[in-house]
Parts: C-alpha cells; sequence; structure tokens
C-alpha cells in the first residue's frame, strides 16, 4: 500500500492573477528549489544504517582480487540519475558502468561477473525491465544495492542493502513528472560517492590522473610541474656587485635575481629593488645592500593555485622555489596563467 506522501511548504503556492510572466517564472523557480532543498534536508535526517550496508558492500566488491566494478542500472528518469551517478562514482576512483536494462535482457548481462556489485534505481521499485537484472543477481549471488522510493516494494525486498528515499511531492505542479524524487536519487548517488572517496583515501593526485584535461586538473597542479630548473635559476653569490648582478638579471629574463650566502637563498633583488635602491653608485654596491630579506619562497609540493594566490597577496610576480631554503626552482606569474591557473 503506497505509503502518505510528506507535504512539504511552499508546493501549492499559487500564480498571482495580476503578476507578469517573468514574476510567475521566478516565484516558480523558488518554490521549485525550496520544495527539493526542503527535500534534501529530509532525506539526511531520513538516511540510517542502510547506508553503511551498501558503502561496505561496495567497498568489499571493488576491493576484490581482480577488481570488481559497480553495475548502475536504472529505467526512464532513473536510468538518467543513474548514469550520472556511475559517472561521478567512475570519476572519484570507484569503478562503474552504466547497463541499460533492455540491452541487458538481450546479451549484456554477460557483462556482469561474479565479482561486481549491481546498483539499481527505481522510483517504483517494481519497474519490470529491472526484472532479469534482479534475477541474475540472485542466481548468481551477485550483490544487490538499490534505490527506490518505496518499501517493501520488489526492489526492496530483494536486495542486500536498500537506500529507500522518504516520501515527498514531486515538485510537478501535476505531482507526476519525477523532479524532486530524481533530486534526492542524485544526491544520494553523490554521498555514495564521496564515502567511497573518503573510505578508499583518494587523493587530489588520483583525481588529477582520471581527470588529465579537466580545468579542476590545472588547479591541482604541483609547482615542482611548472617551475624552471637548473641552468635558467638567476642567482649570484653575496658580495657580488650590483653591475654583475644586473647582467645576470638581464640574461635569465626573470626581473630579479637571488642572492646566495653559505648555500643558502639569502634574498633577492627584483626590478622594484633597483627603483627603490637607483642613485650614481648603484652598480658598484654590493648586492646584499639591495636584497630583499625573507622573500617570498614557495616548495615544489605547494599547488600552483596556492602559489599564484601568494605572490597576487605579497605582491610580487616571481618566487624562488627552495627545499631547505636552498634554490631548486623558480616560478613566474606567467608560468601560472599559461598553465591555466586563474
Amino acid at each position: 500500500m503506497p505509503r502518505k506522501k510528506t507535504h512539504l511548504s511552499a508546493v501549492t503556492a499559487a500564480r498571482p492573477h495580476d503578476s507578469s510572466p517573468d514574476d510567475a517564472a521566478l516565484a516558480t523557480a523558488r518554490r521549485v528549489l525550496t520544495q527539493e532543498s526542503q527535500a534534501l534536508a529530509l532525506l539526511a535526517d531520513h538516511i540510517g544504517p542502510g547506508f553503511s550496508r551498501a558503502v561496505q558492500i561496495i567497498a568489499r566488491a571493488i576491493d576484490h582480487d581482480g577488481g570488481g566494478r559497480v553495475i548502475v542500472t536504472g529505467m526512464g528518469k532513473s536510468g538518467h540519475v543513474g548514469r550520472k551517478i556511475a559517472a561521478t562514482l567512475a570519476s572519484t576512483g570507484t569503478p562503474a558502468h552504466f547497463v541499460h536494462p533492455s540491452e541487458a535482457s538481450h546479451g549484456d548481462l554477460g557483462m556482469i561477473t561474479g565479482k561486481d556489485v549491481l546498483l539499481a534505481l527505481s522510483q517504483s521499485g517494481e519497474t519490470a525491465e529491472l526484472s532479469d537484472f534482479i534475477g541474475h543477481s540472485r542466481r548468481h549471488a551477485i550483490p544487490l544495492v538499490v534505490i527506490t522510493g518505496q518499501a517493501g516494494s520488489t526492489l526492496d525486498q530483494a536486495a542486500d542493502a536498500a537506500l529507500v528515499l522518504p516520501p515527498v511531492e514531486e515538485a510537478c505542479p501535476l505531482g507526476m513528472a519525477p523532479t524532486t524524487s530524481t533530486t534526492l536519487a542524485m544526491a544520494l548517488g553523490d554521498a555514495l560517492a564521496v564515502a567511497l572517496l573518503e573510505q578508499r583515501g583518494f587523493t587530489a593526485e588520483d583525481y588529477v590522473a582520471l581527470h588529465p584535461r579537466g580545468q579542476l586538473s590545472g588547479r591541482l597542479l604541483r609547482v615542482e610541474q611548472i617551475m624552471h630548473r637548473g641552468d635558467s635559476l638567476p642567482l649570484v653569490a653575496s658580495g657580488t656587485t650590483m653591475g654583475a648582478a644586473i647582467l645576470i638579471m638581464a640574461e635569465k629574463a626573470f626581473g630579479c635575481v637571488g642572492v646566495m650566502a653559505d648555500g643558502r637563498l639569502a634574498g633577492i633583488i627584483t626590478d622594484g629593488d633597483l627603483r627603490r635602491h637607483m642613485d650614481a653608485g648603484l652598480l658598484a654596491r654590493p648586492v646584499d645592500e639591495v636584497m630583499t630579506r625573507e622573500p617570498l619562497n614557495l616548495t615544489p609540493l605547494d599547488l600552483a593555485v596556492a602559489a599564484l594566490k601568494a605572490m597576487n597577496e605579497r605582491p610580487c610576480f616571481v618566487a624562488f622555489v627552495v627545499e631547505e631554503d636552498v634554490p631548486v626552482g623558480i616560478l613566474h606569474m606567467h608560468d601560472c596563467l599559461r598553465a591555466g591557473i586563474l
């Protein structure tokens, strides 16, 4: 017997007769977003031990010798949500594929192995096209995790772990088009992906490896990946005259020179330092009298986006990269911009 649905506030807001079409559209948008955000809060309170069981089942499958996968399936709107969940799982280190239930009944069940785990989505829990999936999982003892809106449904009863959504009204004024329910299912898929990510210790480096062309991967670049090294570093020894230091600055073209003392970086001279100390005797002065002590230094493992932020805040256009105060590289702000870091 269907459960009585929870009515959320602002669901029945009427359209004012004297409002403009733009006002009415905004009112509708706010009503839908408010209703769905309330439903998400309800889901957060509703979620229980079944979620932990689902995470454990999936984690065991993908850590199985030889490596299992999450095979996601669903029909209609649940299928579209399932595709997104599979993509999110895969991009965060949990191997996952979407298999269409109709195609599964015509041979694609052969894609599923005993090492895998099935994740099936159905709001009603009675989607006929999922019957072959359910039967296949039971015959071959393949773990079955489900996301459904109906406790006690066929899908719920067959599952090893069931994530049952709370009863909510759809945002569609007819109460028919999947809207609020699909938002909950997608959010629950995100929660599964993040829980598995954290449990497996998935790192920023792992994410970059799976997103080599993504914009986010640029923001996760390390300084060591874009810094200049070796002979390109503009360095002079303590006691060097400013005349000789300026020649090194011009040759290396970074607009600066580092001053070394006892094998360590003691300071930096930039174009700004030259302007501040410009006088007739500048070229004969030792670099130690002109350099800026305690300059901004970076480390090879710093995120490039953090290095760019630090240079903007200082402000400066260039910084040496050091390990135990020994220069191993140099980074210019333009290097970050060329790498797509904004």
